[in-house]
């Protein structure tokens, strides 16, 4: 049917080769650190960017071989910069020792921040995993552009997996550095109060009308079609919305819920982030009077819009 989005399908064939140097593109070249887990899938994919001088964009956890790994990959070079695409720790926890090495400045979208004030008896499920006391050198700004060696990096603001989120093209090349953003091998977790799936929906929207084909992820292989595997995702997310909605005229009250109708087979472990996600949705939906809510010491009550 014409108009009708691509059908979402997640790639978890990605040969990590943890520790080694994989050439991406010319001037780019993916180091994965060996932080493999639920949330990280292979590990944190560090990019090094030039040639006689570089950048490196997210070094990854606090992990010593990870840092030999970076180090012997850098071999001397200088390093203009130390580039985050966000502050969550399996990015920037590496930073200090890093910085300590090079010698390099630290550039990211500022520091970490929610996207919205916590609301009162509201626990921040990620908090424990953001980088709270990074300051940036530099303040990255959307629209700017910085050269690296005679490679220009465009940084696009792509907030909603968190507030100072960025993605990073390479102009002049198909290839754009999507963070957490977009990942091929899985939705991303966006978890308010440190994410907002408003941001994210309309960075979706804003990435895909960009010129960059191919993807380049902080987690998992690349995206050889970027813009229509990211149209794939936005329907995915707004036929989640769509369920919701359905869901809480079918009944529903409290978020955890949404989770039998929503995700019927979807294994235990994974019911803390699928609940961090809706609990995302709902609130988009609240926003927009697709449904209603009240907030309180015993979580978040539901109910149909009175609208």
């Amino acid at each position: 049917m014409a108009g009708q989005p691509p059908a979402l399908s997640f790639n978890t064939t990605f040969d990590a080769a943890t520790g080694h140097p994989v050439t991406v593109a010319p001037g780019l070249v993916r180091i994965t650190a060996p932080n493999a887990g639920p949330y990280t899938f292979k590990g944190t994919n560090s990019f090094i960017v030039g040639h006689d001088r570089v950048a490196v964009i997210d070094p990854g956890p606090d992990d010593d071989a990870h840092l030999m790994a970076l180090t012997s990959t850098i071999a001397g070079r200088p390093v203009e910069a130390i580039i985050l695409t966000h502050t969550h720790i399996d990015h920037s926890a590496l930073v200090p020792k890093l910085k300590a090495a090079t010698g390099a400045p630290v550039w990211s979208g500022g520091k970490h921040r929610l996207s919205r004030p916590r609301r009162l008896f509201e626990v921040n499920a990620v908090g424990g995993e953001s980088d709270w006391g990074l300051v940036p050198d530099r303040v990255l700004q959307d629209g700017e552009h910085v050269a690296i060696d005679g490679i220009t990096l465009e940084v696009i603001a792509t907030p909603g997996h968190c507030a100072n989120h960025l993605a990073l093209g390479i102009a002049g090349t198909p290839w754009l550095l999507t963070g957490d953003h977009i990942m091929g091998w899985n939705s991303t977790l966006v978890s308010v109060p440190d994410g907002s799936m408003a941001d994210y929906l309309h960075s979706l929207e804003k990435v895909i009308g960009l010129g960059y084909g191919h993807y380049a992820p902080a987690h998992g292989g690349s995206i050889e079609d970027g813009p229509d595997y990211a149209r794939a995702l936005l329907a995915h997310r707004q036929e989640r919305n769509r369920q919701v909605v359905a869901a809480v005229n079918g009944g529903a009250r409290k978020i955890r819920d949404l989770l039998a109708p929503i995700y019927p087979q979807l294994a235990l472990p994974l019911h803390g982030a699928a609940l961090m996600t809706l609990k995302a949705h709902v609130e988009y939906l609240v926003d927009r009077g697709l449904i209603g809510a009240t907030y309180g010491p015993f979580g978040t009550t539901l109910f149909p819009s009175r609208a």
